[in-house]
């Protein structure tokens, strides 16, 4: 079976989300470290769905949702950062990996063709 990368890419950013997530858990960051795990590992389980769409257009809908909630992903990363409560090295890994995410996803949707 041929690699995907975009499914292996957001399955492991996903995992370093999670680690992420008990660690603003055991900080007592409870509802912005929700917010940060619901949008970071929905990436993942959309484009699982889209690669088993029925249809194109089901396809792209479900990989929209992927893309949309990488930038919402990135939205939380920058406010935990400039609210000094991610550190430095840590976001500068995850923005890297999300906005790589994003290219991606990005560049997937623009390439595919609804008949």
């Amino acid at each position: 079976m041929k690699e995907n990368i975009i499914q292996n890419k957001s399955f492991d950013f996903a995992v370093k989300i999670i680690e992420l997530y008990k660690e603003l858990q055991a900080e007592r960051h409870y509802d912005l470290g929700r917010q940060l795990l619901r949008s970071g590992t929905s990436i993942g389980a959309n484009i699982e769905e889209a690669i088993g769409g029925y249809s194109k257009r089901d396809f792209k809908a479900k990989l929209s949702i992927s893309y949309k909630e990488a930038r919402e992903t990135k939205y939380w990363l920058r406010l935990l950062f400039k609210t000094d409560i991610l550190k430095e090295k840590t976001y500068k890994i995850l923005i890297k990996d999300i906005e790589e995410i994003l290219r991606i996803l990005a560049a997937i949707l623009k390439n595919t063709k609804l008949d």
